[in-house]
């Protein structure tokens, strides 16, 4: 899972939990941010003792473009 008041902070730039030279912290901040440009939303969901499920939530559009 992911300690507590981490949930939000996951998805700044360059956050990171792992030590120096192990990770930029720009994955999660990256994948959101595409996500969103698509008109969704990517969230996490804290499973206490399981870890964690990211949801990627995405508008169904027509072939025309439409919603």
């Amino acid at each position: 899972g992911i300690p507590d008041g981490l949930e939000e902070r996951i998805f700044d730039p360059f956050f990171t939990t792992k030590s120096k030279g192990k990770g930029t912290g720009l994955g999660l901040s990256v994948c959101r941010r595409l996500v969103e440009d698509h008109g969704g939303n990517l969230f996490v969901e804290n499973i206490r003792g399981s870890g964690a499920r990211f949801v990627v939530d995405l508008p169904i559009k027509s072939a025309g473009g439409e919603k």
